[in-house]
């Protein structure tokens, strides 16, 4: 299984097989056990031990703690990356055109016409192939058209709502 971690302004490829890590084409071998009660986890790679402190933040997101420094990190299986590279990422003063990265049923529209909305906030929730996809805004901005209804379907590349730059009345 592919996984895309980002790490601050980093993104790695990380891919599982066995006991074995890829992360960006480099093996490792990497063995982990959680430590029972707690929310450490005892980690070898290539014969290397440290303790990971992982808190979870919700959505993908966690807070790694190793070696006295903490980290804010991002997970994406390789399906929500693609999600979510098929969404685009319109910079916040572009504004956002929100379309449907592929044929689905509108489940939830999360926001309505004049809400302010950050980056990473869930705009709108897609299933497709049996599972839901949460579309999020790139950057910050006020809805200005929401097109989406649930319980529609919608086409690839229909698009779902607008986002203006917040600086845009």
């Amino acid at each position: 299984m592919r996984y895309f971690v980002t790490v601050g302004e980093r993104i790695l490829e990380v891919r599982l097989e066995g006991d074995r890590a890829y992360v960006d084409g480099v093996a490792s071998a990497v063995h982990r056990e959680p430590v029972p009660g707690t929310p450490l986890e005892q980690v070898m790679i290539d014969g290397r031990a440290f303790t990971l402190s992982l808190e979870p933040g919700g959505l993908g997101r966690w807070t790694a703690g190793v070696r006295g420094s903490r980290y804010d990190v991002s997970v994406e299986d390789e399906r929500a990356h693609h999600v979510r590279s098929l969404v685009g990422t319109a910079g916040p003063q572009a504004g956002q055109v929100l379309k449907a990265p592929m044929p689905g049923l509108v489940v939830r529209v999360l926001v309505e016409e004049g809400c302010q909305v950050t980056a990473g906030q869930g705009l709108v929730v897609l299933e497709a192939m049996k599972m839901e996809n949460e579309l999020k805004a790139s950057g910050p901005g006020v809805v200005r058209g929401v097109r989406a209804v649930a319980g529609t379907t919608v086409e690839k590349g229909q698009v779902l709502l607008e986002v203006a730059p917040p600086d845009d009345s």
